[in-house]
């Protein structure tokens, strides 16, 4: 999928295919790229949540962007996703640490075990967000809650986004361990550490995977799946 999604990708960046226009059908990019149709629709996601193209039900997908800017997951562009996560999250981590209860901590290890054995992305993505609502819950206060669930469609989109183009699970199991660890010894300096590095890998993994690519021309037969 990382293939199709550069090919495509590339093809838009250097302008051959200009804004407005309507990238070929999906059976004929099967068929010239020689991939299933799975594999495309996946690029074909990943390319409007970049911000590149819009799909219109009936007409197909149409290009709106020469460039990625900031993507968008569900209702919330990444930047002021992750700029309401730093404010939120953060001290929410610090107070879990010194709010939570046992019933809380056993969730969260259970949780993290279960998803550190968890080989579907799909299960892994949801059971992400549930892990970042639980910390919620650990501190204590029904708003901290309240804000994670208006934003959890919109964390499962970037999460499934960074673990398709990024590889971030098990760096994340890691940094959630770090959290969990913390909130049992009970330490808001160290909770407060470890989500901090957890945002800041990934705001990393973005701004990697959104950092324009070199476009050359893709060899003869296109990419293979």
């Amino acid at each position: 999928m990382e293939a199709v999604l550069g090919h495509l990708r590339g093809a838009i960046e250097r302008g051959d295919y200009a804004i407005g226009d309507k990238l070929p059908s999906e059976a004929e990019l099967c068929r010239t790229l020689e991939i299933s149709r799975p594999v495309l629709r996946e690029a074909l996601r990943a390319l409007q949540t970049m911000g590149l193209t819009v799909s219109r039900t009936g007409k197909g997908t149409f290009v709106v962007a020469g460039a990625v800017e900031d993507p968008t997951f569900g209702d919330y562009a990444a930047s002021d996703l992750l700029e309401v996560r730093r404010h939120v999250e953060i001290p929410v981590a610090g107070y879990a640490a010194r709010r939570r209860t046992a019933e809380n901590l056993d969730h969260l290890t259970h949780l993290l075990d279960r998803m550190e054995q968890e080989t579907d992305t799909t299960a892994w993505v949801a059971m992400d967000t549930v892990f970042h609502l639980a910390v919620a819950e650990a501190a204590q206060n029904p708003v901290f809650r309240r804000v994670i669930e208006e934003i959890r469609d919109a964390l499962a989109r970037q999460s499934a986004f960074l673990n398709e183009l990024g590889g971030r699970r098990e760096q994340s199991n890691r940094e959630h361990r770090a959290i969990v660890e913390a909130l049992i010894d009970g330490s808001e300096h160290d909770a407060v550490q470890a989500m901090t590095h957890h945002l800041d890998r990934v705001e990393t993994t973005l701004t990697d995977i959104l950092r324009p690519r070199r476009t050359d021309a893709p060899t003869e037969g296109g990419p293979k799946a």
